[in-house]
This record gives C-alpha cells, sequence and structure tokens, in this order.
C-alpha cells in the first residue's frame, strides 16, 4: 500500500517538476539571475572645457542594459561630487542581493601616485592635494559592486586627455600625476575593469554623437551567450580598427573557467527521455530530494531498500538527523541560557533586595539617632532659657531693690534737707547753700561703659547720666538704627548695647594717623616721604635753594604767621545732624568736653 501511496506521490511530483523545467528553459535564464547596472556621464564640467559624448554614451549604455533585460537601470548625468558618492553608496544597496553590477562611467579622470580617480563636474583641482577632497576614488566604485555574487564589472570611458594636469600646482615635487589611468588589479574575484585605453595612455572622445568606444560596446556585450572575456575582446578590435590603431581598450581581472555573458544565451530544446531502467529510482530520489524531508526518504527506502540510490538516501536521513539533533540541542542552549539569565536576574534582584532592606535599616537607625540628638539638644535649650529667664528676675529684682533704695535715700535726704532748711536760713548771707548731686546708680554707669565699647563714647564712664553720655547715645541711635529716649538710661538700652559684637560709631582719627581696628595708629612715611593733605604719604620734591629762593621763603613763613590760607587736613567729621564729611580747608577737629561729639574750629 505504501509503495502505491509514493507511486502516485512520485508521478505527480514528476510532473509538476517537468513543468517546472520546461518554465524555466523558456525563460529561467532572464529571471535565474538579478541585475543591476548605474550609468554615470560628465559632459558640462565647471570649471574646465565641456566634453560632448559622454552624456550621449550615457544614454546609448543605459538603453543597452535595459533592452538586455537588467533587473534596474540607473542612468545619471552630470552629477557633482557629494551627487556621484550618493548614488555610489545607494547603488551599493541594490547589489546586496544582486548576482550581477555593472558600473559605466563616461568622463574625465585622473591617475594620482597609481590611484585613479573619477572627476566630478564641480571639481577645480587648482593643485594635487585637491584631488583627494573632490574627486571621487574609482576604489570606491569597486567597493559598490563587491556584493554582487557572480560578476563584478566596473567599465571606464574615462581615459581622455586630462585638462587639470596642465594648470594643477604641485604641493609635493615627487608626486606623480599620469598622463590617462593607471593599471588596476582587482583583488575580489570574479571582478573585471574595462579601460577604454590601455593603462598611461589617453582615449578619444570620438567625433560622432558617440565615442568608439561606448560604440563597440554597445554592438557587442549585449549578444546571448557571448562570454564577457570574448565580446571585450571583439571591443578591443573593433576600437582599434576605428582609430586607426591609435587606441586600445584594455581589460584587468580575471573570471573562471565558465563562460559569463552579460544577457544569457537562448535555451536549447531539450532531447527527450531516454529508456534507462534507473531512470524512475533517479526520479524518485531526486523528488525525495526536493522534498528533503524524513518521511519522503523512508518512503523511498521502503520502495527502494537495495542499491546505489538507497545508500544515498540512507545518507540523507543521517544528514536530517544530524540537523534535528543540532536544533535540539541549539534549542536546548538556548533554553539553558534562558534559564542561566533567568537566575541571574532573580540573584540580582535579591541582592538588590537585600541591599535597599539594609539602606532602609540604616537610614532608620540614622532617623532615631538623629530624633534622640534633637530631644537632647532641645533639653539643653530649654534648661538654657529657664536659666536666662532666673538670671533676668534676678536682675531685675537687684535693680528694683537699688531703685527703692536709692529713692528711700533721696527721701531721707530730702527729710533732713527740710529739718536743716532753718539753720540754712541763718547762714545764708555767710555761706551758700549746699549743692546736690544725685546718687550714683549702676543702670547709668553700665549703659556707659557698653557706649564705650561700641565706640560711641570716649570719656570715663560715671554713675550718673550726664549731658555726654546722652550725646553718646544720641551717635548710637543714628548709626545703629534705634531711637531710644537719650534723656533716660533703662534695661533696654542696656540690652541693645549688649547685642552688639563690635564697633557701631566710626573711629575718626586725627591728622598723622589712620583707624587701624579700634585703635588710631601713627602713619609712618619712609625716608623722602611726608603727609600730605590727604592725610597719605608723597614724595617730597627738593629744589635747588637760591638767595632768592631763601628770601621767599622768609617771606612767606611770616605771611604764614600772620595769616596763611587754609589748608585741607585729612580729618573726618560726624556728627548728629549732617552725618560725616571731610573737614574744610583751614578747619580742624577737636573733642567736644567729656570726649564726646566732635567740633570743628577754624582759624
Amino acid at each position: 500500500m505504501m509503495k502505491h501511496i509514493f507511486r502516485a506521490c512520485s508521478i505527480a511530483l514528476t510532473a509538476l517538476a517537468f513543468f517546472v523545467l520546461a518554465t524555466w528553459l523558456v525563460c529561467g535564464p532572464a529571471l535565474a539571475e538579478k541585475r543591476v547596472a548605474l550609468v554615470i556621464g560628465n559632459s558640462a564640467y565647471k570649471n574646465t572645457l565641456r566634453l560632448t559624448n559622454p552624456v550621449n554614451d550615457a544614454a546609448l549604455v543605459g538603453d543597452m542594459f535595459k533592452k538586455a533585460g537588467f533587473d534596474a537601470v540607473d542612468v545619471k548625468t552630470d552629477l557633482n561630487a557629494s551627487e556621484m558618492r550618493r548614488m555610489l553608496r545607494e547603488f551599493a544597496g541594490r547589489v546586496r542581493d544582486a548576482d550581477m553590477a555593472v558600473i559605466y562611467y563616461a568622463g574625465h579622470g585622473i591617475e594620482l601616485d597609481g590611484n585613479n580617480y573619477l572627476i566630478p563636474t564641480d571639481a577645480m583641482l587648482e593643485t594635487d592635494g585637491d584631488v583627494l577632497d573632490e574627486t571621487v576614488a574609482l576604489d570606491r566604485a569597486l567597493f559598490a559592486v563587491e556584493p554582487a555574487k557572480r560578476l563584478r564589472l566596473v567599465i571606464l570611458d574615462a581615459c581622455r586627455d586630462n585638462p587639470f594636469s596642465k594648470t594643477m600646482k604641485r604641493m609635493v615635487a615627487s608626486r606623480a600625476i599620469g598622463r590617462g589611468l593607471a593599471k588596476v588589479e582587482p583583488t575580489s574575484p570574479n571582478t573585471m575593469i574595462a579601460f577604454a585605453a590601455k593603462a598611461g595612455s589617453t582615449a578619444s572622445d570620438g567625433d560622432s554623437r558617440n565615442s568608439p568606444f561606448a560604440t563597440a560596446l554597445v554592438e557587442h556585450l549585449p549578444k546571448p551567450g557571448l562570454d564577457l572575456r570574448k565580446a571585450f575582446g571583439f571591443v578591443r578590435d573593433d576600437v582599434l580598427k576605428n582609430t586607426g590603431s591609435r587606441q586600445e581598450p584594455y581589460v584587468y581581472g580575471s573570471l573562471g573557467g565558465d563562460d559569463v555573458p552579460l544577457v544569457p544565451a537562448k535555451p536549447v530544446a531539450v532531447a527527450g527521455p531516454q529508456a534507462n531502467p534507473q531512470d524512475s529510482v533517479r526520479r524518485d530520489y531526486e523528488l525525495a530530494l526536493q522534498a528533503g524531508l524524513r518521511e519522503a526518504w523512508e518512503a523511498f527506502l521502503q520502495t527502494y531498500p537495495d542499491g546505489f540510490y538507497a545508500n544515498l538516501a540512507r545518507v540523507q536521513l543521517k544528514k536530517i538527523a544530524a540537523e534535528e539533533e543540532r536544533t535540539a540541542a541549539t534549542e536546548k542552549a538556548r533554553l539553558t541560557e534562558q534559564e542561566k539569565v533567568k537566575l541571574a536576574a532573580e540573584r540580582a534582584h535579591k541582592a538588590e533586595l537585600e541591599k535597599a532592606a539594609a539602606a532602609a535599616k540604616a537610614a532608620e537607625d540614622a532617623r532615631i539617632a538623629a530624633e534622640k540628638q534633637k530631644q537632647i539638644e532641645q533639653a539643653k535649650a530649654d534648661a538654657a532659657e529657664r536659666e536666662r529667664k532666673i538670671a533676668e528676675a534676678a536682675a531685675a529684682k537687684a535693680l528694683a531693690e537699688k531703685q527703692k533704695a536709692a529713692a528711700e535715700a533721696a527721701a531721707k535726704q530730702a527729710a533732713d534737707k527740710q529739718a536743716t532748711d532753718a539753720e540754712s536760713k541763718k547762714v545764708a548771707a555767710l555761706s551758700p547753700p549746699p549743692t546736690s548731686s544725685a546718687p550714683a546708680g549702676d543702670l547709668p554707669r553700665s549703659v556707659q561703659v557698653e557706649l564705650r565699647r561700641v565706640g560711641c563714647m570716649k570719656a570715663e564712664p560715671y554713675s550718673e547720666w550726664s549731658e555726654t553720655a546722652q550725646r553718646s547715645l544720641t551717635l548710637f541711635n543714628k548709626y545703629a538704627g534705634t531711637k531710644f529716649d537719650v534723656k533716660l538710661a533703662n534695661v533696654d538700652v542696656l540690652d541693645a548695647l549688649r547685642a552688639k559684637p563690635g564697633r557701631i560709631c566710626p573711629l575718626v582719627c586725627d591728622r598723622g594717623f589712620r583707624a587701624d581696628g579700634d585703635q588710631c595708629v601713627k602713619i609712618s612715611c619712609r625716608a623722602g616721604y611726608r603727609i600730605n593733605d590727604d592725610n597719605e604719604c608723597e614724595k617730597i620734591e627738593r629744589k635747588p635753594v637760591s638767595r632768592q629762593d631763601s628770601k621767599s621763603r622768609d617771606q612767606e613763613r611770616k605771611s604764614a604767621e600772620t595769616g596763611a590760607k587754609p589748608q585741607a587736613t585729612g580729618q573726618i567729621i560726624c556728627t548728629v545732624g549732617t552725618g560725616c564729611r571731610p573737614v574744610r580747608k583751614g578747619c580742624r577737629v577737636e573733642a567736644q568736653s567729656g570726649g564726646v561729639g566732635q567740633t570743628e574750629i577754624c582759624n
């Protein structure tokens, strides 16, 4: 039963195989290989003479490729440098899945130090160093056709006489600029480079619409089944004949032993099948080989258990078994790797969780410690505040007791005064009445001590609140921005003064002195210098002394003694009403009585 089933399947597959074979014989060669071509023709050069034929040659050759059945043909003309590089880059992308790739270029080319370059239409080439920047290397075209599987062909109709070489400046004297293009030896197999003229020689642009080289290419390359090596040989013969042997095309590179036609040969009729006892076995073997399945080979061996094809079938089964084992092993390795990655991720996640837990615990411990420290510091602050309040209450109580004692003493003194008033009247004519003074108190003296500390009072402090103390408090109000009543010394004034850490009122020094912190320091000038009117050291200008000058100085000194013009002293005066300002010329600053306040005295 299995044999009949396999026979039915083999008959159906045989019919299908003959249909496929017939279809391939009719149109297969044109569809079996993917062929792509890029055609570039540069004529309109901007910085040298225009070429006539490259654009016409590009159109002619591009039409040839299209008629030859190429899958993709791009024809581009008059490209600048960036456009040429972009077209080669895009063409390289289309070559990736192609069997044949052809690039045809017509235009100017140049050889520099043994390397060939294609010249775009916008090239200037003022120096030989510009070649690398303004041209496209031939290696770039070879790189573009590199992915092709069967044939890589570059055709250069670019050996025309280069006009740039006549005007180009040499940056390096030893650098060689050849005539025509240099010889090229491709490094990749199945690569051919066809020059319109042999290396080191130039090609003709032609007198007709197309160059001799392009005309010969269109004549011989598209012949079906004609090997490229023979085709380029025919092209060489035609060009030599048409140019009087002045131009000889040349091909570099090599192909394999099989013919490589640009256009496949037309199909040849296949002879009918001949009787052969092994034909049915071979046909069934080929059908099983096309199926490539274990079931097909097992069915073949059940039908043909012995013989040459049976042994081949067993080899194919072993091959399938090996592939299945390889696939299973690959899948197992993949699953194992996934499990390994999964376990590693889980371990890493666990480690991260442990790390995060440790960090959280450390943060909580730090928070608890900080909270405890805060409570300790808060307790200390509360205790200090309580001590401050107790001290202030004690100070207030002591002050009240002192004031009460002072009031009692004043009352007692008034009573004593009234009691002795009668006796005083009796001796009034003989002695003046006794003068009374206010009893000394600690608060006025404490305020004056603090005024002296902040630089607002120079006099020694006393127990009574004098006019000097009042003027000092006025200065403090001005420079500290306060508004205390200057007629009364109270606790608020004392607290405000004690709150100031340093000097409040400015330090005013006499001429010849300067402020240094809270002291006036004498200004010392080096030899040859003296203190000027601005209280600064200046160099003494010495002039030759003559008898006439001596007399003049004596007269000036006498005039100065009798009444000289006022001069500036460089001092600063500060008053309550006007603030601080420089002392006027001819004036000086003196302290008022009691050492508090300043007075400007002019001659």
